[in-house]
């Protein structure tokens, strides 16, 4: 169909549908720019085209085109998770213009594709005590202090590698052993910390001799520990973890997600109900944290040890 003479046209919907994401919906910043990347990449393809000129069939051809055009960071193509995104973001800029009263495809009209089913990476036990233990191993300066404790909270809580950088020292209540954190969407939720936790962040931050707010802070060990007044990066809590489970002797390739996926596992595996596992996780949807199912039912093994090979036992004993 073609644009009327003077007819907005989807790039300026799109600059509006993103400053209605940061003023109206609080999303971050990080989340804006992912939506305009992929909103961009649409409107590139299509042309620019008036927001009525979106039909099924114009989806149908960009889904092909992002299936088999679009190169990948590692692989030929991107991946159908990849692939996902792009279409709940133009699913989320549909609604938005329906909610507008502007006229366009609906928004229910664009399904997903159907991906594989996601597997984890967790720790077992004895991998996680080597893990938490390597800081210490290597040396007890202010740097393994703090690394120790990065690691201690990291399993003690769940949180991701951004929610752990960007904490402030007035933010933890070492007394209660919990605190509030703002996660994804600025949604807030309550964190436990372990006694070992506890003990771990304690002890660096009485080493501590800067003024710096923040939790976990950058030092220099060629300088005697001192300290940069920044935050420390997630770049570089990723690189320490990396570190230490390679000395540790871990093959598994190890994030700082991985020790969040461990958190869970560990929560599930012990008996903890998953609705009660998806609030300390901060996730918004019960489907994201039965991810996690699949590697803690416990029952199915009993089921499995109690009745597999039974019928066989049987035949060799008439």
């Amino acid at each position: 169909m073609k644009a009327k003479k003077g007819e907005k046209k989807v790039k300026i919907y799109i600059r509006e549908f993103l400053e209605y994401l940061e003023v109206e919906r609080g999303r971050s910043q990080k989340t804006i720019r992912n939506y305009d990347f992929y909103l961009q990449r649409f409107a590139q393809w299509a042309k620019n085209p008036a927001p009525l000129a979106i039909n099924g069939e114009m989806v149908r051809k960009y889904r092909l085109w992002l299936n088999r055009h679009v190169e990948g960071r590692e692989e030929d193509n991107i991946k159908k998770s990849t692939q996902n995104y792009h279409l709940i973001a133009l699913r989320s800029f549909l609604k938005y213009l329906a909610k507008r009263d502007v006229k366009s495809l609906a928004a229910e009209k664009i399904e997903l594709a159907k991906q594989s089913v996601r597997v984890v990476e967790f720790l077992e036990p004895e991998e996680l005590e080597r893990l938490l233990a390597q800081p210490l191993r290597v040396s007890e300066d202010l740097v393994a202090l703090r690394d120790k404790a990065i690691l201690e909270l990291l399993f003690s809580t769940g949180m991701r590698v951004s929610e752990i950088t960007s904490l402030e020292i007035e933010h933890v209540n070492l007394e209660q052993e919990e605190f509030t954190i703002r996660g994804k969407g600025d949604k807030p939720r309550v964190v436990f910390l372990t006694t070992t936790a506890k003990e771990a962040i304690k002890f660096y931050l009485s080493k501590r001799r800067d003024a710096a707010p923040y939790l976990f802070v950058s030092h220099d060990r060629a300088k005697k520990g001192r300290t940069e007044h920044g935050s420390l990066t997630p770049r570089s809590v990723q690189r320490l973890v990396e570190r230490y489970s390679k000395t540790a002797g871990i093959t598994k390739r190890i994030t700082p997600h991985t020790l969040r996926h461990t958190f869970a596992t560990d929560l599930l595996r012990s008996g903890a109900d998953i609705r009660s596992v998806q609030s300390l996780l901060g996730h918004e949807s019960i489907t994201t944290t039965q991810i996690y199912m699949h590697v803690t039912n416990q029952g199915l093994k009993e089921v499995h040890k109690k009745f597999h090979g039974k019928s066989l036992e049987k035949s060799k004993g008439a």
